[in-house]
């Protein structure tokens, strides 16, 4: 068990949020994610970092300059010229800044008197002009439990990767909020828990899109001696104590691995050896392949570079990820060899020739020799980086928490001006005009002191993506319990037997409720109606004319005359077994006349009826 105190572990995430607005950030083009199928054309691009005002190019931006790549990008019939980067942004959405200015109201934020909006460098592809538009809105907030917020700023959403360089701008431009916090968590579980608050009051906002991939948690984390490692995209929430977690186990074993490394005077050789020759008879298919094959000694690592840092994860596997940045498979090493169809003999007679001793590593890359070279020179550098610990980095998220590098950390020079777009002033009047809404936690006690429903369905209530639906059916009548079971319980049951639930509009299950609270449906018929509803998606006439076919069909109305005949018939059919089990039997001949009468009268009149027309039969 980690003392993660005594590690000195902080942290801090970085939110990014979707807004749901009807229109992207800097052009009038809808919110709207397409499939891909239906793209009317694509397009191509080289990307290619410039030098800032400071004169630089960022480390980032550097690291993914290392491959010439060719990026394709699917564009719709819902995007236009600015996504294209082929025509100037329009000016910032005022919809957009407003959600957002709302947001950090509510976390005690003070806004920045003008927007002004800046260009993030951005050359990995998600972007066609290379930077990511970006404004800081306000500064200085804070949550109940003390954990500082530093900024929130209003920013343009990256393309959708589809596969490898191929991006599809649907998503391009969508407005996205991003809140940092300070490094006040000094524990894995109170990482999620601020995730987890803040997403709650994002959500409280009625305002920002819901679903996977439309919230992502960036997450900062260090231990002492360490270094701040940011870890990209950690969409689900359970997961994100588990990230901070092998965090800090690998950054442990880092620096466990860098002060045995010290004792035992290790150093790297940057002599690149060519092997190749070596290996014109392998039986290595990857090997036998290459055009050149490349070899590097670490002296001392022996041992160390095949020790697992994080769960699937070694000082080895930090390395290969340097060496792809150059478009290489991976690297072999001999702490892993032989194995992958190198022999035993290859083995060694690998680290005779490059003069490698007992403790000594050797590691190979195979490839072209260009790619070769690059390739040998990134593991020469993270070797180095082992060496003095923990580096900082910017990772990916991993299955299951662990992570991968993804390039360094960027730098000051990231960041420049964007002359396309004017700033925005935020006056005292829109700033008092901004309303605070009221959190999702108090609605949900608001809804079990009010409605009465039990706190567990009051919260899933509360925070369900039906909660409008919720709010608008009990605003018309119906009762709350009944409206809450219905769009939570009943939905969620009828998609779990393959309803397409979904297709039924909100709509249609108002008109429905309703329906059912008028008396013209029993509560019975409710997942009948909604199946019908469901299979007739898309059929003409308005919500109370569809449900109104749909009870019609599958819920006809039953005079009270029929419904007390039908009782006095089924119990007069069964007299036998209503004698024998007296009224004990009034269970199992509800359900045959619930069958009969076919969800159109409500279970509590038939009981009633039912339990009227066995009293006298026992009597």
């Amino acid at each position: 068990m980690m003392d993660y105190q005594k590690l000195g572990l902080k942290a801090g995430i970085e939110i990014h949020q979707q807004l749901d607005t009807a229109e992207k950030l800097f052009c009038r083009c809808p919110t709207v994610l397409r499939d891909t199928a239906d793209r009317t054309d694509e397009f191509h691009r080289y990307l290619r970092a410039t030098e800032s005002e400071l004169g630089e190019i960022d480390r980032a931006a550097r690291e993914e300059m290392r491959l010439v790549r060719k990026f394709c990008y699917y564009t719709y019939d819902t995007v236009c010229l600015v996504e294209h980067d082929e025509e100037p942004p329009t000016p910032m959405n005022p919809e957009a800044l407003d959600v957002c200015l709302t947001i950090a109201k509510m976390l005690g934020m003070t806004p920045i008197k003008q927007v002004h909006t800046m260009r993030k460098l951005v050359i990995d592809g998600s972007n066609t002009s290379g930077f990511q538009r970006t404004a800081l809105v306000a500064l200085s907030g804070a949550l109940p439990d003390g954990c500082r917020i530093e900024t929130i700023c209003l920013e343009e959403e990256a393309a959708q990767r589809v596969e490898n360089e191929t991006f599809s701008l649907d998503r391009l431009g969508i407005p996205l909020v991003e809140i940092t916090t300070a490094p006040d968590m000094h524990t894995p579980e109170a990482v999620g828990e601020v995730a987890e608050y803040i997403g709650m009051v994002l959500r409280s906002t009625g305002r920002v899109k819901r679903g996977l991939g439309t919230i992502r948690q960036d997450v900062n984390i260090s231990i002492a001696g360490g270094a701040r490692v940011e870890i990209k995209g950690v969409q689900e929430l359970a997961l994100i104590a588990e990230v901070v977690r092998r965090e800090v186990e690998r950054q442990t074993n880092l620096l466990a691995i860098r002060d045995e490394l010290r004792e035992r005077g290790a150093t790297v050789d940057h002599t690149v050896v060519d092997v190749t020759a070596l290996f014109a008879e392998t039986k290595s298919a990857i090997l036998k392949k290459a055009k050149a094959i490349l070899a590097v000694r670490l002296c001392g690592f022996a041992g160390l570079v095949g020790r697992e840092i994080q769960p699937g994860r070694r000082l080895g596997s930090e390395m290969s990820d340097y060496a792809k940045k150059c478009g290489v498979g991976g690297i072999f090493h001999t702490d892993e060899l032989p194995a992958y169809g190198v022999t035993a003999d290859e083995v060694d007679r690998l680290r005779s020739f490059v003069g490698a001793e007992e403790n000594d590593c050797v590691v190979i890359v195979a490839a072209g020799r260009d790619r070769a070279g690059c390739a040998t020179e990134q593991v020469m550098i993270r070797a180095e980086m082992a060496l003095s610990g923990v580096p900082e980095e910017t990772r990916k998220m991993l299955e299951e928490g662990s992570t991968a590098y993804m390039r360094p950390l960027p730098g000051a020079a990231r960041m420049y001006p964007e002359t396309d777009v004017f700033s925005v002033a935020i006056g005292a009047d829109r700033w008092n005009a901004i309303a605070v809404p009221e959190l999702l936690t108090d609605r949900a006690a608001r809804f079990v002191r009010e409605f009465g429903l039990d706190e567990a369905l009051a919260r899933q209530v509360a925070f369900s993506e039906r909660l409008p639906t919720f709010e608008a059916a009990v605003a018309a009548g119906v009762r709350p319990t009944l409206a809450a079971r219905t769009l939570l319980a009943t939905c969620r049951e009828l998609a779990r037997d393959g309803v397409a639930v979904d297709r039924v509009t909100e709509e249609e299950i108002l008109a429905l409720l309703s329906a059912v609270e008028a008396g013209r449906a029993a509560k019975e018929a409710i997942p009948d109606l909604l199946i019908e509803l469901a299979r007739t998606a898309g059929s003409p006439g308005t919500p109370g004319e569809r449900v109104d076919a749909a009870i019609a069909k599958m819920a006809p109305a039953v005079s009270m005359a029929d419904v007390e005949a039908i009782v006095r018939r089924i119990v007069a059919e069964r007299e036998a077994f209503a004698r024998e089990k007296g009224m004990g039997a009034l269970g199992p001949l509800m359900g045959v006349v619930m069958q009969e009468v076919r969800g159109s009268v409500d279970g509590k009149v038939i009981s009633e009826i039912l339990r009227r027309e066995l009293n006298d039969l026992l009597s």
